[in-house]
C-alpha cells in the first residue's frame, strides 16, 4: 500500500476574498467569471481598492490543487503537497496552514526570497468567483520542488491546470507525470479554470501528454478544450485523452465517466453566496472516496456534497471538523 493516496503539484496562493459588486468589474475593467493574471504593482493597488470599498472577508492558503488536498486530507486521505513559497509573512502563513492539516510537503525553512503569491478572489451576489492573481515565487515552481520519493510513494498525482501558465511549472508538472507514470502512480489532472483552455490550450494538451486516468472540469471546460457543441459529444471527445473523467455541471449536478459506464450525480440544493473552490473540493472529496475504496457512484455523491456545501458559504473550503460530518451522511 502507498504511503500516499494523493500527492498534488500545483501553485501556493493565499487567497483574500472579498464580496463587490458587478458594477465594480465595470469600474475597474476587471472581466467577471475569470482568473486573470496581474504584476505586482496592478495587484497591491487592487488590493487597497478592494480593502477601501469593501473591507477583508477571509484570508486563507490556497491555490486550486492545495485545496483539493486539503479536502481529501481533512476527509481521511494520506496527502503530499509540492510547491513554492518565499520566505516571507505570508510564505510562513501558507506553510503552517499546511502542516496543521497534516499535509506532508517539500517547504520548508530554507526557502527563498521572494514574494508569495496571493490570488483576489472576488465574489458577486450571484455567488460567481472572479480572480486577480499575482503568482508571485510560485511562478518558479520547477523540478527542485519535486519529493520524488514521496510522489513513487502515492496513489495518485493530482496535477493543477493553472501550472500550465508558467513555462517552468508546465515543466515542472509534465516531469512529474512521466515520474509518476514510470512508476505506476495514477495520474489525475483538472483543467482548473475556463480561461486555462481558451488562452492556454496547447500548454494544456502538452500537460496531458499520452492522457490521464482521471480528468476533472466543468461543463464550460469540457465544452471549450474539446470544441463539442452538447455536453454529450464533450463527453466522448474526453474519453480520447481520459481513461476516466468527472464534469461538474454546477445546479445541474455532474457527469461521471468510470471507464465503461456513464454515471449522473445529482446535484444538493443550497442557496450559493460563493463559488470558489467548489470544484476543487469536489476532486478532493472525488479522489479521497475512490482511494478508500468507495464506488463510483458513492465518490461522486460525497464530492456533489461536500463542493454544496462549499458554495454555501464563504472561503475556498469548509472547516476541517465538517468534513468528518459530511462524510458521514453520504458514506
Amino acid at each position: 500500500m502507498a504511503k500516499y493516496h494523493v500527492y498534488g503539484i500545483g501553485n501556493a496562493l493565499v487567497d483574500k476574498e472579498f464580496e463587490v459588486t458587478d458594477a465594480f468589474f465595470a469600474q475597474a475593467g476587471i472581466e467577471k467569471g475569470l482568473m486573470t493574471l496581474i504584476d505586482q504593482d496592478q495587484q497591491e493597488a487592487l488590493l487597497t481598492k478592494l480593502t477601501e470599498e469593501f473591507g477583508l472577508k477571509t484570508r486563507a492558503g490556497g491555490g486550486s490543487a492545495a485545496n483539493t488536498i486539503f479536502a481529501a486530507q481533512y476527509l481521511g486521505a494520506k496527502t503530499f503537497y509540492s510547491c513554492n513559497v518565499a520566505n516571507d509573512e505570508t510564505g510562513d502563513f501558507y506553510v503552517k496552514d499546511l502542516t496543521s492539516a497534516g499535509i506532508d510537503t517539500n517547504l520548508g525553512s530554507d526557502r527563498e526570497d521572494g514574494v508569495t503569491g496571493k490570488c483576489m478572489v472576488m465574489i458577486t451576489p450571484d455567488a460567481e468567483r472572479t480572480m486577480n492573481t499575482y503568482l508571485g515565487i510560485t511562478a518558479d515552481l520547477n523540478h527542485n520542488h519535486i519529493d520524488e520519493a514521496a510522489l513513487k510513494d502515492s496513489e495518485y498525482l493530482y496535477i493543477e491546470g493553472y501550472l500550465v501558465s508558467s513555462d517552468s511549472a508546465r515543466h515542472a508538472a509534465i516531469e512529474c507525470k512521466k515520474l509518476a507514470e514510470a512508476n505506476n502512480v495514477k495520474t489525475a489532472m483538472t483543467f482548473s479554470d475556463p480561461a486555462m483552455v481558451q488562452f492556454f490550450k496547447d500548454g494544456l494538451t502538452e500537460m496531458l501528454g499520452t492522457g490521464v486516468d482521471l480528468l476533472f472540469c466543468n461543463e464550460e471546460e469540457a465544452l471549450g478544450y474539446t470544441g463539442a457543441a452538447t455536453l454529450d459529444d464533450a463527453v466522448n471527445a474526453l474519453k480520447n485523452i481520459a481513461k476516466t473523467f468527472a464534469i461538474t455541471c454546477g445546479a445541474k449536478g455532474a457527469v461521471l465517466f468510470d471507464g465503461n459506464n456513464i454515471i449522473n450525480i445529482a446535484p444538493n440544493a443550497v442557496t450559493a453566496v460563493d463559488s470558489n473552490g467548489a470544484g476543487d473540493n469536489f476532486a478532493g472529496a472525488f479522489m479521497y472516496a475512490l482511494t478508500a475504496g468507495h464506488s463510483w457512484e458513492q465518490a461522486g455523491n460525497l464530492a456533489s456534497k461536500i463542493s454544496s456545501q462549499v458554495v454555501s458559504q464563504f472561503g475556498p473550503r469548509l472547516d476541517a471538523a465538517q468534513y468528518p460530518v459530511l462524510k458521514a451522511e453520504v458514506l
